[in-house]
């Protein structure tokens, strides 16, 4: 089984501890492979950077020259699952929907740590729109940006800790959603200092993948998801 992983955003070292994280749990024969797009924003904290990162994922994935069996969408609350979904014959499982679902088989109720402030919205719209947000019980700001997660990594885990510990003892949280592709490592540390689950989204994604390969399913084509019409695409796919 082949499963690609596409990071959102066009930071290499990002896209690699993405991969590494996937591999961790990804089983045996399972070949996990990182996908950086060829263009976009070095990280993904807006609409604007989403809907280009939506566009750019879904040129990085249809130009990859080998079979595939699978794809994740490593991007949390972004924006593309569903153009993926159609243009794909394969399962896509986007970390946002493969968080929160992982959740819910945990806990009554879970939160959702992430970045910026400014990415709440999108998170919950995501969520909302995948109808899992009923037993959200909040989605919560550290006010680091993606990047920090990688240069400022201690300051990075006090700040995701204080607030998974706010959503366990105000918000009535009984599971954590790190609501980032690059908090992976992170798991842990926030797991000894909350003392409930802590559900990564990369990984979950990938148990949910193999799971839809292994039992033969798909996305459905009758309706929502069917191929797009043929018609006359201007500039598509891009060239740089």
């Amino acid at each position: 089984m082949r499963i690609l992983v596409a990071n959102v955003n066009t930071t290499q070292s990002m896209t690699d501890a993405i991969a590494e994280s996937a591999r961790a749990v990804a089983s045996p024969g399972t070949e996990i492979v990182g996908i950086t797009p060829r263009f976009g924003a070095d990280s993904c904290e807006g609409n604007f950077e989403s809907y280009l990162a939506a566009i750019a994922v879904m040129d990085a994935i249809t130009s990859y020259p080998e079979p595939f069996d699978a794809v994740i969408q490593a991007g949390y609350g972004e924006h593309g699952r569903e153009g993926l979904q159609e243009l794909l014959d394969v399962p896509v499982v986007d970390i946002t929907e493969a968080a929160a679902s992982t959740a819910m088989y945990l806990g009554h109720k879970y939160s959702v740590v992430t970045t910026l402030d400014r990415t709440v919205p999108l998170i919950e719209d995501r969520l909302k729109l995948a109808g899992l947000d009923a037993r959200c019980a909040s989605v919560r700001a550290s006010g680091l940006g993606v990047l920090e997660l990688e240069s400022d990594p201690d300051r990075a885990v006090e700040a995701i800790v204080a607030q998974s510990r706010e959503a366990v003892e105000s918000d009535h949280a009984e599971v954590i959603c790190l609501g980032c592709g690059g908090m992976a490592e992170l798991e842990e540390r926030v797991r000894e200092a909350t003392g409930v689950p802590i559900v990564d989204g990369v990984r979950s994604a990938v148990t949910i993948a193999e799971g839809l390969v292994r039992m033969g399913l798909s996305t459905s084509k009758v309706r929502t998801y069917a191929q797009p019409r043929e018609k006359k695409v201007i500039g598509w796919p891009f060239t740089i």
